[in-house]
């Protein structure tokens, strides 16, 4: 099991930039894909971004590809995602978690989530 802790969430104006990060206790945090999902208000969690265990593989959704960045320090037990060219639409609650099971870019094959972090664009 890995406890999970993001950070660096704001408010921000329409074209800016941040960087959430995500920090991991316990010693298995390596071994898991990891990945960045995102709830607005009124509307279902959503898949964001995903980091194979080794970081060597990543995948995104079709709303931030191009514009997010997801990253991982194994060494640092931390994961990162650069979010630049933000947009109104981008506000929400943006989580990290583990992935576990089936398809990375489902909500449900994600466990151990974190407390999330506030995201504001504003236009």
């Amino acid at each position: 099991q890995v406890q999970l802790v993001e950070s660096g969430g704001g408010l921000v104006q329409a074209g800016g930039s941040l960087r959430l990060s995500c920090a991991a206790s316990g010693r298995t945090f390596s071994s898991y894909a990891m990945g960045w999902l995102r709830q607005a208000p009124g509307k279902e969690r959503e898949f964001v971004a995903a980091i194979s265990w080794s970081g060597g593989n990543t995948y995104y959704s079709n709303s931030v590809k191009g514009r997010f960045t997801i990253s991982r320090d194994n060494a640092k037990n931390t994961m990162y995602l650069q979010m630049n060219s933000l947009k109104p639409e981008d506000t929400a609650i943006y989580y990290c978690a583990a992935h576990l099971r089936g398809s990375y870019y489902s909500t449900l094959g994600y466990d151990y989530w974190g407390q999330g972090t506030q995201v504001t664009v504003s236009s």
